[in-house]
């Protein structure tokens, strides 16, 4: 599990690094470049998650980038994700802690708001590549 997040924060630093100077002419590539990365993270598919946040009912407690009517305001808005140092304000942000996390949130925070929706493993990494793609 260490490597793999070693291997997380150097294809993000190396990501990000690329980020500096794009012309805007090419913020498709860019999006593509983060989509790769994330699903390099997570092992998921981010193409599959839109179905899957409305599906489980994340859109109606989170404003999730792209995502329509997900407008929630009972947990924290999910844009930026890949950027913060905590999942939930309590597990370290990696990729394996992100899915962990969407899985069954009680496992870090038993007294966490956001309920184990039944979200399957496999699941959750597809929604994990979609949040960290954004």
């Amino acid at each position: 599990m260490r490597s793999r997040y070693l291997i997380w924060i150097a294809i993000s630093a190396a990501v990000l690094a690329g980020l500096v100077g794009v012309p805007a002419g090419q913020a498709w590539l860019t999006a593509r470049q983060s989509d790769d990365v994330a699903r390099a993270m997570t092992g998921g598919d981010s193409s599959r998650a839109p179905e899957l946040i409305r599906r489980y009912g994340c859109a109606g407690c989170h404003t999730i980038s792209g995502i329509s009517g997900s407008d929630g305001q009972v947990g924290g808005p999910l844009s930026d994700i890949r950027k913060r140092v905590y999942v939930g304000g309590v597990a370290t942000n990696s990729p394996d802690n992100m899915v962990r996390w969407i899985v069954n949130p009680q496992q870090f925070s038993p007294q966490t708001a956001m309920p184990a929706t039944g979200i399957t493993e496999e699941e959750a990494r597809d929604v994990a590549a979609y949040l960290y793609a954004r």
